[in-house]
């Protein structure tokens, strides 16, 4: 049984990664910004899992205190902690930089980037500590060098993912811990659906559709690969990618034959 803490886990990828990493059996602490997300989902969780392998916390992963005491929780229920994922992030409207809220950049910047090394801090002493464990931190748009206009926050943020994985391979050489990288592709969450034109009735957001289509994801296909993925690790310095080049590319081809909708639970009527 692995022990497993996620951060950013109350829904989307994170949530889908908790269903994926209890139904192997594992352990898992999942964490939100409030403290009624988190009760609603260890709730839910426990009643389907059992209560026995299901912790949570409300963390703020701008707070380092925040950070240890979620390590400290799923440490102390748990006896310890295999694996941590920092997943929290933040996106924002596809817009020129000129143009996005001055505070809203403020608050991505914090939590990709400060979350991301305040997270990597507390998990690596505390698995240094214990002797053993294993950080991944969470890629997107941007990690391998992509560009496009209106990501420029975006995407330069989570460009710092790709850089911080390579230093911690050096950091952690020579230690029992390690380090990986999970790239989960495009999954249609919250960021996608609040931060793109996704209407049927404008040209923009029939183009965006038909991309999201072909190369995205829900999270019930991505999280349960990447999970299998991450229990099987057994060195240092892997990166875990889903949508790969060749993948994309059959996918393309495989669109001119079969057409995908992913966007259903969007368009349906609500009562």
């Amino acid at each position: 049984m692995r022990r497993i803490v996620i951060t950013g886990s109350t829904r989307g990828i994170g949530r889908g990664l908790a269903e994926a990493f209890l139904a192997r059996g594992c352990a898992v602490a999942v964490s939100g910004r409030s403290d009624a997300a988190v009760s609603t989902c260890v709730a839910e969780l426990a009643q389907r899992y059992g209560a026995e392998l299901v912790t949570g916390r409300a963390c703020e992963v701008t707070r380092p205190a925040d950070l240890q005491a979620l390590w400290d929780a799923a440490a102390r229920r748990f006896g310890g902690v295999d694996v941590w994922i920092n997943n929290a992030g933040l996106g924002l409207p596809l817009r020129p930089l000129w143009e996005q809220d001055a505070g809203a950049m403020q608050a991505l910047a914090a939590t990709n980037l400060g979350g991301l090394l305040l997270g990597s801090r507390v998990a690596l002493r505390g698995m240094m500590a214990q002797g053993s464990g294993h950080l991944w931190n969470m890629e997107g748009f941007g990690s391998g060098g992509e560009v496009r206009a209106g990501m420029s926050a975006y995407g330069a943020s989570k460009r710092a993912v790709r850089y911080l994985h390579r230093a911690l391979q050096k950091e952690v050489a020579g230690t029992p811990l390690r380090v990986g990288a999970l790239s989960p592709g495009i999954v249609i969450t919250d960021f996608i659906t609040g931060d793109y034109d996704l209407s049927p009735d404008t040209e923009q957001g029939q183009r965006n559709r038909r991309i999201f289509n072909i190369l995205g994801d829900l999270p019930e296909t991505v999280t349960p690969w990447l999970a299998e993925r991450v229990l099987r690790s057994e060195k240092s310095g892997e990166r875990v990618a889903w949508l790969t080049t060749g993948k994309a590319m059959r996918r393309f081809f495989a669109a001119l034959f079969r057409k995908r909708n992913l966007f259903a639970a969007l368009d349906a009527p609500r009562a």
